[in-house]
């Protein structure tokens, strides 16, 4: 392995290295505080079936939705330079029309049913992350503004939707997709969250998508110069944020066994910006690592659940993880690596010429 490799590989390692030192931190804090915070047991639920508890489980529960917009997020980010902040928005207009799909037949909800409801709230969250995509890409409108107008009517198009009404949804194939399938220990969103990462890592295994959304991130123009469209591809990372968007929906009515627009992912949004930095990533494009996205989201629903154990007043919460991340996102700054670079380069310098021979 030649030095341009190896030097390769550590950047992509390093990347890792603020999610990863949140997440031990944390571990760390929660053994001290509590021992027995991150046991896992076996309990019954409602049917009579055996399924895992414990905080652990709770923080790859409860992070699941909040991952899959970030998987999303940082394909934006990486293509585009920018954030898209209407993705709350988009997964409630998708969960409201997952819902109004299961309620138009009025009797029992069949998987054929529940199926057909995903692929047409998918096709509907793929439609309005085009249109996001267009305006950012065609019409050069930088992504939070262009996002900002999906982001402040896109609640009352969910509303619209469902008449204005919460309709509930009652069925066993819901309750499966938002907690336990019956015989299946693991909460079922955890399930989705590895589906959805095995999807992108063949995504970007077998076709090029990974490399031409850096290349359009560094250099537009670039880009364009050597064959990619740059317009295609930012359209193309919005349209998959959509499906991210569908599913995430999609999980977070079946939780709830209704829509609620108002409540539905609120706020979800800063978080999943929040991931992609904790990530690594770089917020103004170009070189992207989705797993330090993943990881970033975990460590956010890790302090989550670590301030809700602590007893913190929810009210409270939202200051206490503010200070944290910022923390955290100071540690991951440029400035910050570059500072640690050099005093690393400095404490390893070289010897002076000639040291070694007055030993001789």
């Amino acid at each position: 392995m030649n030095k341009n490799t190896k030097g390769s590989a550590l950047a992509n390692y390093s990347q890792l290295l603020v999610p990863l030192i949140a997440i031990l931190l944390l571990v760390i804090f929660n053994l001290f505080r509590d021992p027995s915070f991150f046991s896992v047991g076996i309990t019954t639920n409602n049917n009579g079936d055996p399924v895992l508890q414990g905080n652990l489980i709770s923080i790859l529960n409860g992070a699941s939705e909040l991952v899959i917009l970030s998987m999303g997020m940082t394909l934006v980010t990486a293509a585009s330079g920018g954030q898209d902040i209407s993705v709350g928005a988009l997964a409630a207009i998708a969960g409201s029309v997952f819902v109004k799909v299961l309620k138009s037949q009025g009797g029992a909800i069949s998987p054929v049913l529940v199926v057909g409801a995903f692929l047409l709230c998918c096709a509907v969250a793929m439609a309005f992350g085009a249109f996001n995509g267009a305006l950012v890409s065609v019409f050069n409108i930088q992504p939070m503004i262009a996002t900002l107008i999906l982001f402040t009517c896109g609640r009352s198009i969910a509303y619209w939707i469902n008449g204005g009404a919460t309709p509930t949804i009652s069925s066993p194939i819901i309750s499966a997709i938002g907690s336990f399938v019956p015989g299946m220990p693991v909460p079922t969103p955890i399930l989705i969250v590895i589906l959805m990462g095995i999807f992108f890592a063949l995504l970007f295994r077998f076709t090029t998508l990974g490399l031409y959304i850096q290349t359009v991130g560094i250099n537009q123009g670039a880009a364009r110069l050597n064959g990619i469209n740059a317009v295609g591809i930012k359209l193309l990372s919005f349209i998959l944020l959509g499906a991210c968007c569908s599913v995430a929906g999609m999980i977070g009515v079946s939780r709830l066994g209704l829509i609620n627009h108002e409540t539905l992912l609120i706020n979800i949004e800063m978080d999943a910006i929040l991931a992609v930095a904790i990530g690594g990533n770089s917020l103004g494009g170009g070189k992207f690592r989705m797993l330090g996205s993943v990881l970033g989201a975990y460590a956010i629903q890790a302090l989550t659940i670590t301030l809700y154990a602590m007893k913190v007043p929810s009210t409270d919460v939202k200051a206490y993880k503010a200070v944290v991340i910022v923390l955290l996102v100071v540690m991951g700054s440029p400035k910050v690596k570059e500072t640690v670079e050099r005093l690393r380069k400095r404490a390893g310098g070289k010897r002076p010429a000639g040291a070694g021979k007055e030993a001789a």
